[in-house]
């Protein structure tokens, strides 16, 4: 048969994806096709609403779950070999990717994003395709990882099974966040937009630090007790009995789920906190204040958080002249996270 006739589905089928399966790559975990990852922008003319395009990428291969390496762009053979890469380099900007590659099922155009070689791109023949370790050998290299800083990396996320997991951006954050901290950075400012699951975010990345026992005490702050109610029975879920709230009042709430939960505290009727737990949840107004012993924060020995993660810091949490700043002066060897949609007021 003319390969000129077939489909751009056609030349998935018959040549890009057996190239991958040849090099090594793994169709249930490490390869996805027709990935959309954006719904298309909303457009308003007059009273008329429409939607563009979606954004669907035919290929993105992963080293593991929500680590992506590349990024395949393909057309059908009427097309020349390197005539996707443009829309291919598009979408592996926005995701973050750094390998990235086009095919007519003739061969592949490689681009590598790094920079790391002279040239950045290579014509490869099918069989010639990279594989998994080839390709995370590049990507160490370029990043630097050292062996322990490339188990941090590697660490994996939370799956509950049900199939959610974490859209692009926060992908982009989870990853960039835990980078930055396998390779020694301790203060880390997350800016994100005002529903894209900052607390899911904030989630991810503390599990994944967690599991790694790259940070054992865990802090994560907030002005609102809705916010540290609801983050405990639904995002943080996960943690079991391994978290608790510093208050005194225990509580049962409603989860997304429509159960019920009594939420743990770490203070007693004495004001005395347990130390016991790994992950603590606190308002800063409940912890500390412009009294003596209003300042339960110092209970706590200066060590015994590694990680402070600061919910909506642009709420006065980090200004200069807020008295709420001392806890995170008080815990100053602590990685600490800020996480706000307004990095200006921060």
């Amino acid at each position: 048969m003319d390969k000129r006739l077939l489909s751009e589905r056609d030349i998935c089928t018959k040549y890009i994806t057996p190239a991958l399966r040849q090099a090594g790559w793994d169709e249930m975990l490490q390869i996805r096709e027709e990935v959309s990852f954006t719904k298309g922008r909303i457009i308003v003319r007059g009273k008329l609403v429409t939607r563009g395009k979606a954004k669907r990428a035919d290929y993105i291969l992963y080293y593991k779950p929500n680590i992506p390496l590349a990024l395949i762009e393909a057309k059908d053979n009427s097309h020349g070999v390197g005539d996707g890469i443009q829309q291919a380099l598009d979408y592996a900007t926005t995701l973050d990717i750094p390998f990235v590659f086009s095919s007519n099922g003739d061969g592949f155009l490689f681009h590598d994003r790094t920079g790391a070689q002279k040239e950045k791109e290579a014509s490869l023949t099918l069989d010639a395709f990279p594989s998994p370790a080839a390709l995370w050998g590049r990507f160490r290299a370029w990043k630097e990882l050292t062996p322990k800083a490339e188990q941090i990396v590697l660490q994996d996320y939370f799956d509950d099974g049900s199939g959610k997991g974490p859209r692009y951006y926060q992908v982009n954050a989870i990853n960039a966040a835990i980078e930055a901290i396998a390779k020694g950075r301790n203060r880390i400012l997350l800016v994100m937009a005002t529903g894209t699951g900052k607390t899911y975010t904030a989630f991810q990345i503390i599990w994944r630090l967690w599991k790694a026992a790259r940070k054992k005490r865990i802090l994560y702050l907030a002005d609102r007790n809705v916010l540290i109610d609801q983050t405990m029975v639904n995002d943080f879920r996960p943690f079991g009995t391994a978290m608790a709230k510093l208050s005194t009042a225990n509580k049962t709430i409603e989860r997304d789920d429509g159960t019920t939960v009594d939420l743990t505290t770490a203070i007693d009727k004495h004001r005395r906190i347990d130390t016991a737990y790994e992950i603590y949840l606190g308002l800063y107004q409940a912890i500390t204040g412009p009294e003596e012993r209003q300042k339960l924060f110092r209970e706590f020995s200066p060590g015994f958080f590694d990680l402070i993660v600061i919910d909506e810091c642009h709420r006065g949490s980090a200004a200069e002249d807020s008295a709420w700043r001392e806890i995170l002066e008080y815990f100053s060897a602590a990685t600490q996270i800020g996480m706000t949609a307004t990095p200006s007021n921060c």
